[in-house]
């Protein structure tokens, strides 16, 4: 077993856990939003079409930077964002299959600039691949330190503009006819989105990503209906489900980070789909058979559950 002083002392680990911990606290709390909106597959869209930024960046620059690799991806991620927008309002085609489009493209053309680029000699065919199904163990002190700094921001942003990001998370058409700007706050949000998913690339890659966001929001909607106890919620999730797959990962060497914290995540997505006290799979089985029990009881209903079986025999 791992002690917290053993953490304490090895680099690597100490590093990947506070990395991972604050992306899954950060992302939870994004996802909420993203979650409420219906819009769970724009994590994946977005998180997709960092790919051919990432390969063109570093095509172009040759440079190993992490936040070079990343401006490359933001800009290619703000490009699919701003082209479903187009398609979505253009065009006849309904929103999800403007996410499927973008998602597609935009992500088979970044593994086509990813094939091309393996025929050159120096090509850094690992350092690229890692941002497609993430690396949490190349996590760097440095990086870190963008991760706490992102996260500030992001919670500081949505602490400013809280009450009207939960209002357009829940009624977009009663917060316009109130006077909110939707279409600023609709921007964003997706902009924190792509933000967040940009400094998690590392972590998780870009197959991964849309877990990290809806996985502790999709738990946290199960144990409660107010919005601001399920972002409370959502990020203790993700803060557990960070941990224990990153310790859990460092424990089994052959196991990676980022699918293990996918895994915990999705097993307290399906504990609480069991067992929530309102929403649980279970609950709703004891209320009914409750229901069934004490229905024939009630004088009126009795006669006319006595009716009925006597009709069916």
């Amino acid at each position: 077993m791992i002690h917290v002083v053993e953490i304490w002392h090895d680099y690597t680990l100490r590093t990947v856990l506070l990395g991972t911990a604050l992306f899954g606290i950060t992302s939870a709390l994004i996802g909420c939003f993203t979650f409420m909106q219906k819009q769970s597959l724009l994590g994946d869209v977005i998180s997709h079409a960092t790919l051919p930024g990432i390969v063109l960046a570093f095509f172009f620059t040759h440079s190993k930077q992490p936040i070079v690799l990343l401006i490359g991806g933001t800009i290619s991620a703000l490009m699919g964002t701003l082209l479903m927008h187009l398609i979505i309002q253009k065009t006849t085609l309904k929103k999800d299959a403007a996410l499927g489009i973008i998602l597609s493209v935009f992500f088979g053309f970044g593994l086509v600039l990813l094939t091309f680029l393996q025929q050159f000699p120096d090509a850094q065919h690992g350092l690229l691949i890692k941002y497609i199904f993430g690396n949490a163990t190349t996590l760097m002190q440095e990086d870190v330190y963008l991760m706490a700094g992102v996260s500030l921001c992001i919670f500081a942003t949505l602490a400013l503009f809280w009450k009207e990001s939960v209002m357009i998370a829940f009624n977009s058409d009663y917060a316009r006819h109130i006077g909110y700007n939707t279409a600023v706050l609709h921007s964003l949000l997706i902009l924190l989105t792509i933000i967040c998913i940009i400094v998690g690339l590392q972590l998780v890659g870009v197959v991964l990503m849309s877990s990290f966001l809806i996985a502790p929001a999709a738990a946290a909607r199960q144990w409660t209906t107010r919005f601001n106890m399920m972002a409370l919620l959502a990020m203790f999730f993700g803060f557990i489900s960070a941990v224990s797959g990153t310790l859990i990962s460092a424990q089994y060497e052959q196991i990676p980070t980022g699918p293990m914290i996918v895994v915990v995540a999705s097993f307290i997505v399906f504990i609480s789909l069991i067992v929530a006290p309102k929403r649980g799979v279970y609950q709703k089985i004891k209320r009914r058979m409750h229901t069934q029990k004490h229905i024939p009881q009630c004088p009126i209903t009795k006669t006319i559950h006595n009716r009925m079986q006597l009709d069916g025999n």
